[in-house]
């Protein structure tokens, strides 16, 4: 059966009250966004409570679903068949034709679930779901009714149009991109940051990216990578704007001026006022690191006291509970783990001690970073300098 429609299912949209009618907007217009991607001209509207997807031209089918797959919002993706109005004998033999195309093997139980949005028709949902029942098992003898755990769900959607489907295919679920605000990821070419940025961007959340780049100790193949990992995430999150920042002269004076223990801790700390410096030039609400509760020696809970401390921005970890099993996973899922997985070194790991400090006393990293007094703050400066905006889509 050629599918010309889809109907588009969410869940979290649908409890916002009066507000409801600026998630279902935004959704329409991530729709539009990724389906710009595919081949064919769509129509997107919604009516009571459902939006739909019509194809006006012809269309890749598999490339359509994947596109949609890849939108906040969606928790289903329903292709469907319209069916003329032209009598309940023409929905019958529509639906009849329906089964045969979709399901080859009829051997399964069913269940008609009729809503008639449109009152005016002249049968009610349970005559509906009667009648057009007793067709299809003229038609198929083989099949029978389950009302209670059926195999096919039958949907029919009494509308100004009449809607048959019964597939429904999962979508990536969330909120939709840009009704959360926007915030600043510190992204780097490891596992984690992608897939913090990816569950953020989850719950409605523009993205943009901070990368400290430290040549001629990192390669440019080890910053493309970086860049390959956010345009992975931008499937999901859309345009991502990546900054990448020269850190190499900050590490240096690091390296030279404060305790090698303590490197990782004090770096982090100039990541993030630079990050933060960023985000704010940039309207972001807030920043995005990929930290997990001890994973390694920074993310202790010392180690984020101490890099918390120079924010004022709030700092989201969505990954603060997860084991690295649990992150590898979703990075599977999303499609960055093999990139992140690259043997391209970055900054952080180049100058990691090989003793870090694990539980870093604030006062004592204070009175460290003073031994960069007179030169960190022209670093900085000259660091911010050197930003380098890519636009990743």
């Amino acid at each position: 059966m050629k599918f010309t429609a889809f109907l588009i299912k969410y869940a979290e949209i649908g409890i916002k009250g009066r507000n409801r009618y600026l998630f279902e907007d935004a959704l329409i217009h991530q729709i539009k966004f990724a389906l710009k991607k595919c081949e064919g001209k769509f129509l997107i509207h919604k009516t009571q409570g459902r939006i739909y997807v019509d194809a006006e031209s012809d269309f890749d089918y598999d490339e359509a679903v994947e596109h949609l797959q890849h939108v906040f919002g969606i928790s289903g993706i329903c292709p469907v068949v319209y069916v003329e109005d032209e009598g309940f004998e023409k929905l019958c033999d529509t639906a009849v034709t329906y089964m045969a195309d979709v399901y080859p093997d009829r051997n399964k139980t069913f269940k008609v679930q009729a809503r008639r949005a449109r009152k005016n028709y002249p049968k009610e949902s349970m005559e509906i779901n009667r009648d057009l029942g007793e067709a299809l098992l003229q038609a198929y003898p083989e099949m029978q009714v389950d009302v209670h755990e059926p195999d096919i769900l039958l949907n029919i959607e009494i509308r100004e149009k009449i809607y048959i489907y019964s597939e429904v295919i999962p979508g990536p679920g969330g909120m939709p991109v840009g009704t959360g605000g926007k915030a600043m990821l510190l992204l780097s070419g490891g596992i984690d940051s992608p897939v913090a940025g990816y569950m953020i961007a989850k719950r409605g959340v523009k993205i943009d990216a901070v990368y400290f780049h430290a040549p001629p100790y990192t390669s440019e193949r080890a910053k493309q990578k970086v860049v390959d990992l956010a345009r992975i995430v931008s499937r999901y999150a859309g345009p991502i704007y990546l900054h990448v920042i020269n850190f190499t002269d900050i590490q240096l004076a690091i390296h030279e001026k404060c305790p090698h223990e303590e490197l990782t801790i004090i770096m982090r700390r100039y990541m993030m006022r630079i990050a933060e410096h960023i985000a704010r030039e940039t309207e972001c609400l807030g920043l995005i690191t990929g930290e997990s509760i001890g994973q390694v020696a920074s993310q202790t809970m010392n180690s984020l006291i101490a890099t918390n401390e120079v924010c004022e921005l709030p700092v989201y970890r969505p990954l603060i509970g997860f084991d690295k099993q649990e992150i590898v996973e979703v990075s599977e899922r999303i499609g960055t783990f093999e990139t992140s997985i690259q043997p391209f070194e970055d900054c952080c790991t180049i100058f990691v001690a090989k003793h870090p400090v694990t539980k870093p006393n604030l006062n004592v990293i204070r009175r460290h970073e003073h031994h960069l007094d007179g030169q960190i703050e022209e670093l900085v400066r000259k660091a911010l300098e050197t930003d380098e905006l890519i636009i990743v889509e």
